[in-house]
């Protein structure tokens, strides 16, 4: 896996900073998208998140995405085309 660039981690800090997680991955996907539509010419345009934390406890699969894409809103809203979430509690299995 290779490192995150600057984009990546700040969406990991602003990440950490809302959920508190217990596991958190935020893996740049935007290599396997170049050329493609929404991909940045400096990459980090395509991410995938993984994030397990209470915070999302009794909250819906929907609900969660919306929690994290608020508290990602400026860099989804600027920079990032495209957000793959895996999100549970540490109750769930994965």
């Amino acid at each position: 896996m290779s490192e995150l660039g600057p984009i990546g981690r700040k969406m990991e800090q602003a990440l950490r900073e809302a959920f508190d997680p217990t596991h958190l991955e935020v893996i740049d996907e935007s290599r396997r998208h170049a050329g493609h539509a929404g991909a940045h010419p400096r990459g980090e345009s395509h991410f995938r998140v993984i994030i397990v934390a209470d915070a999302f406890a009794g909250q819906p699969l929907v609900q969660r995405h919306r929690m994290i894409n608020e508290a990602l809103a400026e860099l989804l809203r600027e920079r990032v085309h495209a957000l793959a979430i895996t999100a549970r509690t540490p109750d769930e299995t994965p």
